[in-house]
Formats: structure tokens, sequence, C-alpha cells
């Protein structure tokens, strides 16, 4: 894999830096303790195309590599990783509407949702089916020239605010066999919401569970075939997962900026905390395992590129080992703060909250582990 970046993806990150550090990184405090949810600096970002980043170019969207995505997402979130997820988030909605949605559903929503216009969530969780995602009990049931969909989502963001809902329904047997891909207006009747959910972290993008009521959809509303919704639902995660991570290594980045920072305007002891070697030492190690959790992201993305039989694995990997990684770099540069990275003088502590649950989205880590240990055993092929 070819390390240097080519003039696409440098265009690309400079663009979204610029963006980021202009639209975004002045008020990402404001927006974290007002729970704020910035739709008009999303809309802007839409304007630059960060909406629809690797969706097909016939709804509007750029098409570029996951690759070129994963470092927008990286530049968005060294600004404010709560709001940088929910672009992520929706640009997967989005990508899925625009794979394997009909003519009459791409010409409705397509550029809407490409051009930030129009938002989208996706709604695959719900109460009793986290990690299990296979086991959801929503159903959508067949009447006349379309399906009517009950059922309860959880944790969905977005939710009350997003425009359009990619939801994961059963419409067979019981199993990954039976379940579809709907693309259901958030506005349908017998949609409700529930309470805003009070999340550590991510404040500045909404979270609720979602309930529907025989709420109905023509058949041109469903994404790919019938029984096709959970092949849908992973290969969007496959890329979820290697857009949180970049979201991680977003955060974990601005973390280590802000530590050398204070390194060298912090004095103790009669000189900068720069100079102390058990500090140089700590912020050392916190670069190397920021620019090891990199590598792995943009490795995991350039299989998911090149359509690699191991991609999922990849993806799994790299989520796991960054999400984890950059936690722990962010922990280590509240710590060399001191008691000021525990306040809200300094972001510290909101980067810790948001990455925090970064985790557990898209596939705990836990279950990540489950999908590279199957590939690994299941298999005499290696991962390389």
């Amino acid at each position: 894999m070819d390390l240097e970046l080519n003039e696409e993806q440098q265009a690309f990150r400079d663009a979204a830096r610029e963006f980021a550090q202009a639209r975004m990184a002045p008020f990402a405090a404001q927006w974290d303790a007002e729970h704020h949810f910035p739709r008009d600096v999303i809309a802007a970002g839409g304007e630059l195309g960060f909406c629809g980043l690797y969706a097909n170019p016939d709804i509007g969207g750029l098409g570029v590599s996951r690759l070129s995505a994963a470092m927008v997402f990286e530049e968005l979130a060294a600004a404010c990783p709560s709001t940088a997820a929910y672009f992520t988030i929706h640009n997967m909605a989005t990508w899925m509407l625009g794979q394997w949605g009909t003519a009459e559903v791409k010409a409705e929503w397509g550029e809407a949702l490409t051009s930030g216009r129009k938002l989208g969530s996706y709604c695959l969780t719900e109460p009793g089916s986290g990690s299990d995602a296979a086991s959801l009990k929503t159903r959508a049931v067949r009447e006349g020239d379309g399906y009517l969909i009950s059922g309860s989502k959880a944790f969905i963001s977005g939710g009350g605010h997003s425009d359009l809902l990619v939801v994961m329904a059963r419409t067979g047997q019981d199993g990954p066999k039976g379940i579809s891909a709907f693309a259901v207006p958030a506005d349908a009747p017998g949609i409700t919401y529930g309470r805003q959910e009070e999340k550590m972290g991510w404040h500045s993008q909404p979270t609720c569970g979602i309930t529907f009521e025989n709420v109905r959809v023509p058949l041109a509303s469903r994404l790919g075939e019938e029984g096709e919704g959970f092949v849908v639902a992973m290969k969007g995660l496959d890329g979820g997962r290697i857009n949180i991570a970049s979201c991680s290594l977003g955060g974990a980045q601005a973390a280590l900026d802000q530590a050398r920072k204070y390194l060298g305007e912090r004095r103790q002891f009669g000189k900068a905390l720069a100079e102390f070697q058990a500090l140089q030492f700590r912020v050392a190690d916190m670069a190397t395992n920021l620019v090891a959790s990199r590598q792995m992201v943009h490795s995991a993305a350039a299989k998911l590129d090149a359509g690699s039989a191991d991609a999922s694995a990849w993806c799994a990997m790299a989520k796991r080992f960054a999400t984890d990684t950059c936690f722990a770099l962010v922990d280590d540069a509240l710590q060399l703060h001191g008691g000021y990275g525990y306040t809200r003088e300094f972001p510290l502590e909101r980067l810790l909250r948001d990455l925090r649950v970064h985790r557990i989205l898209e596939g705990t880590n836990e279950v990540m582990r489950l999908i590279v240990s199957r590939r690994l055993l299941g298999s005499d092929r290696e991962l390389r």
C-alpha cells in the first residue's frame, strides 16, 4: 500500500481540516454544554461533499475511496468527535440507499441526502438485540403493494431530527436470512419517538428510541431483495467501523496536540513539564500508538476498497485496536494536565466522554474480537 497521500486525498484532508477548524472547533464545547445538534453546520459540510463522500455519483455522491473518507472523518473529529460521528452515520445510511435503493427511492432521497439538505438515521439496534443483531424483532409484514412495519429500535443517532430512516426489519424466518432493509420517511404515520437519551458524551447529536406501529411503506422502499437486509447491514457496518475508528483518531490527535502545547507552557519545579524525561517518554508512546492506530485503520480501509475477502476481519481489528488505543491516549493526555484536565477549561474531558462510546457502537469491541477469532480459527488463511 502506498503510504503517501495522492492529490485527491491531500485536497480532501485539507478541505476537511479548514472546514472543521472554522465551523466546528470554535463551537464544539458550546454544542456539548447545550446539547445542540448543529444541523446548519452539517448542511454546510454537505455543500463540500461531506454528506455523501463514498455514496454513488448517480445520487450526487462523490464516490471517493473509503481511505479518502476516513481522512475526512479524522479531520472533522479533531474538531468535534460527536458531530463528526453523526457525519459518518449519515454517510453510511446514504451509501446504503445509493447501493440498494430503487430508482424511485433514489430519485426522491438521493441528492437530498448527499447534499445534506435531508439527514438520515440507521435503525438496526433494538432494546432486546444489540450485539445479537440477527435476533431483531421488528417485523415488516407484506400487505398489498407494500409492507406494514411494527416494532421498536433503540439508541438511534439523529432520532427525532433526521428525515429518513434506514430500517432493518424481519420479513421472514428467524435469523439473519429473514431480515430486509427499508427506507422509511421519518415522519411517516405510525412512527413515534422516545425521550432523548441522557448520554455520557456525544451531546451534539440526538439519540432516542423509535417505535413503529403499522407503518405503511411501498414495495419500492425496500433496499435490495427481501431477505437481503442483514447483508446490507453488515456491509454497511464494515465501513462504519472504519469511520468510527477514524473519529477516534481525530479525537486522539486533538488530545495529543493539546498535551504537547500544555507540556511546553506549564512549569513546575522551575522548568517546563516538557523537560521531564518521564513525560517525554509518555508523549512518545502516545504518538507511537496514534500512528500505529492510523496505519491500521488506513490498511483496513484499503482492504475494503480493494474488495478483499478478509476486509471484514481487517475492519474489526482496526476498529477494536484504534478505539481502545485512542481512548487510552486521551486518558493519558488528561492525566498530563493534572486537575485542569478534569475541568471544562480544557477539551480533554469532553474528548474522553465522546470517545468512550466508540468502543461500544458499530459492534462492541468484544464482538470485534469474535469476528477476528472466528476468521483466524475457521480458516487456514493468514490475516496479512
